[in-house]
């Protein structure tokens, strides 16, 4: 699909079969997740322009690079999306953070909104939003709209399992935001859980059902 970079990486691929398994305890729920987020974070960051400086090593001076402009923006949809971005904050613990907090109404399956908390300059960084789950796109879009009210212009996003409708919804409504994923599953059963997908992200990262 075009603007949907898979993640083929072993590693990623190793871990996400391991989260997927439904025997996983909390802790190892959350240690994957964040191990996943740090993977991914590699890649959706592959890119990012560098800057040459000058530095002096211990023996002689140098020049290096360093990444160009402004410190990146992760926006983590809450709840689980909080752990998985703390694998990225890891690789780049410079970076801002916004926070989205965004749930799925059970019926409907329209995201609401409780919480929203960003930088002001949006529209001078590049913002990674993060949500582990792809599924009917609902709450990522959600998030993207805000963020572009905002005043975000440069925006990618990144998430552990899609589906495929979720990709096109997503890709239909913002063309301009490249999405990277380390699966596309096959389908969504009837309550718009992904299968086969890991469940709910959130539960299982918080043991709260």
């Amino acid at each position: 699909m075009e603007g949907v970079t898979i993640v083929d990486h072993p590693l990623v691929q190793h871990k996400l079969t391991l989260i997927r398994d439904k025997n996983r305890s909390i802790k190892t729920f959350r240690e994957l997740l964040k191990e996943i987020g740090m993977l991914l974070c590699y890649e959706v960051t592959r890119d990012l322009p560098l800057t040459r400086v000058e530095i002096e090593t211990p023996l002689a001076p140098m020049l290096g690079f360093r990444i160009a402009g402004k410190k990146l923006v992760f926006a983590p949809v809450l709840r689980a999306g909080l752990t998985f971005v703390e694998g990225m904050l890891d690789l780049v613990p410079a970076a801002r953070v916004a926070h989205i907090g965004l749930y799925r109404e059970p019926k409907t399956l329209v995201a609401v909104e409780y919480y929203f908390k960003a930088p002001s300059d949006l529209a001078e960084r590049l913002v990674i939003v993060v949500v582990p789950i792809l599924a009917t796109a609902n709450t990522a879009v959600a998030a993207v709209d805000r963020l572009k009210e905002r005043g975000a212009k440069d925006i990618r996003l990144v998430c552990l399992i899609s589906a495929a409708q979720g990709i096109e919804r997503m890709r239909g409504i913002h063309p301009d935001v490249a999405i990277w994923t380390a699966a596309i599953d096959d389908a969504l059963d009837e309550q718009a859980f992904i299968v086969p997908g890991l469940g709910d992200a959130g539960d299982r990262a918080y043991g709260t059902k």
